[in-house]
């Protein structure tokens, strides 16, 4: 089996932090437009209390949807959301044969038992602080880890070039 380098509790914090530049406004616009297709179907678009059109338990489906969504398909799509190609983070399967692309079901079970792994107090995030392997329940559960990519090699520039042709 490969070794490789995984991340530690900040890298994948600030990518989560990056993502949810990407998720809030995603949310932001679904909410709009439910909040719309509300609007028009009570047939009342003066009436001023939006509230009224979307009862609270839609509104956090609507969010659950849009964040679930969001993971499961950058990851199913190629391993890593924008927020973790920023951080060099990529994450596969840990089932031992090399597989690096994981399945919709360990990117649903991901998703949830992230979610869990927020709900005592980021225990489930701070254990990989104390796992021999970095991992989060989260990813036990999805049987996934995240790998820390190498860093590339600096894209040398034309002053770059033109000073190793004088030399």
């Amino acid at each position: 089996m490969q070794q490789f380098e995984r991340p530690g509790l900040f890298r994948r914090l600030a990518a989560m932090l990056y993502d949810s530049f990407l998720v809030l406004p995603m949310i932001m616009a679904v909410i709009a437009v439910a909040t719309g297709i509300g609007v028009a179907v009570t047939g009342n678009p003066g009436n001023q209390d939006y509230s009224a059109t979307l009862p609270p338990w839609l509104v956090q489906l609507l969010v659950v949807v849009c964040v679930v969504g969001f993971y499961s398909y950058f990851w199913r799509l190629k391993g890593q959301t924008l927020g973790m190609q920023a951080w060099r983070i990529r994450l596969r399967g840990f089932d031992g044969d090399g597989q690096t692309s994981i399945s919709t079901r360990q990117a649903l079970l991901r998703c949830l038992g992230a979610i869990a792994s927020l709900l005592p107090a980021g225990a489930g995030y701070l254990w990989c602080l104390v796992d021999r392997n970095k991992r989060c329940w989260h990813d036990y559960l999805s049987r996934t880890e995240l790998e820390l990519l190498p860093k590339h090699d600096k894209i040398p520039s034309d002053k770059d070039a033109a000073h190793a042709a004088a030399d």
